[in-house]
């Protein structure tokens, strides 16, 4: 790096820190998840708007992927926490109506992915015509368990029997869309003159289940009240990154392995641990990292040329989308007998997409199963499936009370969604 890449990375990332700041604040103030804001930030200084003068003139193209790769580790980072924080713990006493409504929700959107897929394949479609359908049905099956979990953490629903249902629904939900995801890039031959790396996921998988997992819970028993030190941060940091390398090495994607890593460590007797690790990953990461993340996904949405085929397919996807998970958790939940505002509250909670959604279609530009165009689309499909969520359960369940507001506790801010800027 020269003097000026230099300098202008640095100014790049303050514009970046401030912009996602300010706008992440403008949106909650709205009553939407800071993650609105932060995402239409990246949009607006995209090419959408100024045909990108702004960004070119911010981000110079000699910069751009440096703040990829910072982009990478802020979501190698997120994905780590979100694994963190799935717990087992969360079936308990509701694991049939969980697991039921997890199915559904995911697999009504995605069949329902896949024949839209039919439709647009002539015009949004891709080289490989499977993949493409493929990833669309997952695509339409995202919920984002982390900014889930900051709605109904904002209104004190996360303890309430409908609060931890739909935890514990859209943690199973993103468990599946992940494997579904893993498997679409293991067929999909993504990893192309490597692709027998694919030969060492099974065995990678093998190990981190019954060698490191076991290992870890193992190191955690004998230390009772194991602390954040610096020595045990650094083993963490290491343990995620190598473990994102190694997925990545055999032909899947960084995601998952970072994911596993968090979803693998011990949730007995680590409480503590795992709050420190969750805290001092979550500043950094939500604060600076996810907001580069949110600009290198805005400089790839371009709507300048949207027109009134482009409206339509956005409509289309819009109905498919909201249709999908609406009909597959509420019909699961009407029949294990929830109560209809009850079940109608669940499967709009369930529609909540956010940053996931987000990461996914990331993934799909960057391998090749989305174009530009419909990438573009399904970006404004995961903004508006996100932000309608607290409108619709305010009409459904009704405003949460002003005094229950101002006496919520205070959560420390943490990059997951659960709080912090990536909700």
């Amino acid at each position: 790096m020269n003097t000026h890449q230099t300098t202008a990375l640095l100014i790049g990332l303050a514009a970046i820190v401030v912009l996602a700041r300010l706008l992440g604040a403008l949106a909650r103030r709205f009553g939407q998840p800071a993650v609105i804001g932060e995402v239409l930030a990246g949009i607006a200084l995209g090419p959408t708007f100024l045909d990108g003068a702004l960004s070119d003139t911010l981000f110079p193209a000699d910069i751009r992927p440096l703040l990829t790769a910072l982009a990478a580790v802020g979501v190698a980072v997120f994905m780590f926490i979100v694994g963190l924080e799935v717990d087992a713990a969360l079936l308990r006493g509701n694991g049939s109506l969980a697991t039921t409504v997890s199915f559904s929700s995911i697999l009504v959107p995605f069949g329902l992915g896949m024949l839209l897929a039919l439709y647009l394949v002539d015009d949004y479609g891709t080289d490989d015509r499977t993949a493409f359908m493929l990833f669309m049905g997952i695509a339409m099956s995202i919920t984002a368990f982390p900014v889930l979990a900051r709605i109904l953490t904002d209104r004190q629903m996360t303890h309430t029997p409908l609060g931890v249902m739909a935890v514990a629904c859209a943690a199973i939900g993103d468990v599946l869309a992940w494997v579904l995801l893993a498997a679409v890039v293991a067929v999909s031959g993504s990893a192309g003159a490597d692709q027998w790396h694919m030969l060492f996921a099974v065995p990678y998988l093998l190990g981190m289940l019954f060698l490191v997992r076991p290992l870890l819970h193992r190191y955690a028993a004998r230390r009772p009240g194991l602390r954040l030190t610096p020595t045990v941060f650094a083993y963490v940091l290491a343990g995620l990154l190598l473990s994102a390398a190694a997925t990545e090495w055999v032909g899947l994607h960084y995601i998952f392995g970072a994911f596993l890593f968090g979803a693998i460590l011990p949730r007995t007797g680590t409480e503590r641990l795992r709050a420190q690790v969750h805290d001092r990953l979550g500043q950094m990461t939500g604060i600076l990292l996810l907001p580069v993340f949110f600009l290198v996904s805005g400089l790839q949405v371009d709507l300048s040329k949207l027109d009134l085929d482009g409206l339509g397919a956005l409509v289309l996807i819009l109905f498919v989308a909201v249709g999908g998970k609406f009909i597959g958790a509420f019909a699961a939940a009407r029949l294990n007998r929830m109560p209809l505002r009850e079940s109608a509250a669940l499967a709009t909670l369930m529609n909540t997409r956010g940053l996931t959604e987000l990461i996914v279609l990331n993934v799909g530009l960057q391998l090749g199963f989305l174009g530009q165009d419909l990438y573009s689309l399904m970006v404004v499909m995961a903004v508006i499936t996100t932000a309608m969520t607290g409108p619709l359960l305010n009409r459904i369940l009704g405003r949460p009370k002003d005094n229950d507001v101002e006496t919520q506790p205070q959560v420390p801010e943490r990059t997951a969604g659960t709080v912090g800027t990536a909700a």
